[in-house]
């Protein structure tokens, strides 16, 4: 199916599509998963008012105060007393009070709900003004050619900024900032379209996520495909991405993080930011900062973390025992994600495991098929990421 794409029938799923950047002379997972194709969703929201910012600051634990315009983070919704992650989000801010958000669909109807009736709950529900972009494309380009090709596409569909400049340098755009531009797509009918640029993705690889209407979610990613050509770029599917995750260490929503878990216990205590964790003032603030705090001033560490593994043998599959070495009885945790690494070729997985199993270097045993297999505690990313970062101690150009 190189080059095709169908949309789904189901207005929910017209929502995202996934690419990677590839090129011919490229090994690991990029060539190994060249020919995968599918269209994925994501729902984006559009969150404004004067009560924006407290209202984010209420339910995740970012510093949103801090973001600047134009820049993003990862975060997570959080439940409130427990701080169980409601789901996984990236919030971008793009003016004073208005911010961009998107979230998992299979999340969608969860958390449509949560937003509602954190609305309805919170102080001052009318000064917070929140909109669905339903039908709106968000395509992920991604791989080490993706800056070169969406270059030359921007160039090809007249693109310019909001400030109408036309010569615009991708290499100036770095990980976890965007920019809006206005696109003319050749073969479209459409007129001049806005158009969301985002340097992020979900591989760990450097890439782009693009933010569009409706009307021109289809044509742009014909267009991207066709100016690049299949030698350069190919439709991916959930398989290449859930290997590329994996091997960048990242979780997905309803296998590595769920309603119970904390953001400590999923190892992400970095997304709840320094000044929130003097100040608080999130949902589930005592416990997760309880639990960030350490036991020998009084804190309290989670019973469970999530940790990376080598599994020598068959490759561990979700839900698979993990077990101590020093008793084979003993199931200390469990596999949640888990595929062969295309890169390193070898079986990765990732799980969590009882406090104390958690620390690099510590031997486990996996249960796979009804055997027991080596394993072996390992730091992750399994993979280091590539993502386009902008130098430490130099200024924006």
């Amino acid at each position: 199916m190189e080059g095709k794409w169908s949309p789904s029938e189901d207005s929910q799923c017209q929502s995202s599509i996934q690419i990677l950047a590839l090129a011919k002379a490229t090994s690991g997972p990029e060539k190994k998963l060249a020919s995968s194709t599918l269209a994925i969703c994501m729902v984006q929201h559009r969150l404004t008012g004067p009560g924006a910012t407290a209202f984010l600051e209420r339910i995740t634990p970012a510093s949103v105060t801090a973001l600047e315009n134009y820049h993003s983070t990862l975060s997570c919704l959080l439940h409130p007393y427990t701080g169980g992650i409601v789901d996984d989000t990236v919030i971008t801010r793009l003016g004073p009070e208005t911010f961009y958000l998107v979230t998992n669909a299979a999340c969608r109807d969860k958390d449509l709900a949560y937003l509602k009736e954190e609305i309805s709950s919170f102080p001052d529900p009318s000064s917070i003004d929140w909109q669905v972009l339903d039908g709106w494309g968000l395509i992920a380009l991604q791989g080490p050619l993706s800056a070169r090709i969406l270059q030359k596409a921007l160039g090809g569909a007249g693109a310019v900024d909001l400030e109408g400049h036309e010569d615009f340098e991708l290499p100036r755009l770095y990980f976890g900032q965007c920019k809006h531009f206005i696109v003319n797509v050749p073969s479209s009918e459409v007129g001049p379209a806005p158009m969301l640029v985002s340097r992020a993705g979900y591989t760990g690889e450097d890439g782009f996520e693009i933010s569009i209407p409706p009307p021109l979610t289809q044509a742009f990613t014909a267009y991207l495909l066709k100016d690049a050509g299949p030698e350069q770029l190919r439709l991916a599917g959930l398989g290449a991405r859930d290997s590329l995750r994996l091997e960048a260490g990242m979780c997905l929503y309803g296998h590595d993080l769920n309603d119970e878990t904390t953001p400590v216990e999923a190892g992400l205590g970095w997304v709840v930011h320094k000044d929130r964790r003097t100040a608080g003032g999130f949902h589930g603030d005592e416990v997760i900062l309880r639990q960030l705090k350490p036991t020998k001033e009084g804190g309290t560490a989670p019973e469970r973390r999530r940790v990376g593994i080598i599994v020598h043998g068959a490759p561990a599959r979700e839900g698979a025992q993990i077990l101590a070495t020093e008793d084979a009885e003993n199931v200390i945790g469990n596999v949640t994600s888990g595929c062969p690494s295309p890169t390193l070729g070898k079986n990765i997985a990732m799980g969590y495991v009882k406090n104390g199993y958690h620390k690099a270097g510590t031997e486990v045993g996996v249960q796979v098929r009804g055997k027991r297999r080596k394993g072996v505690v390992t730091r992750m990313p399994f993979v280091p990421a590539k993502y386009w970062k902008q130098a430490v101690g130099t200024t924006p150009a």
